[in-house]
């Protein structure tokens, strides 16, 4: 998996690229975790429209990410969901949890 940063204003982008599974961990913790500690970043925003696949420990990942995200005073949004991987997240009612564009 690739994982990009973008910031503009307020907002980090993080643009994923193929499988999101636990190979991806490390990937993923360095996109967002600098971005944590930026005073100007209150949202993430991440960009599943390259994803072709999600398992059960990237649902865990973006749980993680979701509470350190709170605790900095950030929201996480989860954009460009398509296919297997919003049945995915649909299963695990992530909608409940993300807000999801």
């Amino acid at each position: 998996m690739q994982a990009q940063v973008q910031k503009a204003g307020s907002k980090a982008t993080i643009k994923l690229a193929g499988r999101f599974d636990f190979n991806a961990h490390r990937h993923f913790r360095d996109a967002y975790e600098p971005q944590l500690g930026a005073s100007e970043v209150k949202e993430f925003e991440i960009d599943f429209g390259q994803v072709d696949y999600v398992d059960s420990s990237a649902l865990g990942m973006l749980l993680m990410l979701k509470e350190k995200a709170q605790a900095s005073a950030k929201g996480v949004a989860l954009v460009n969901c398509r296919g297997t991987v919003k049945q995915v997240l649909d299963i695990a009612n992530f909608g409940k949890l993300f807000q999801m564009r």
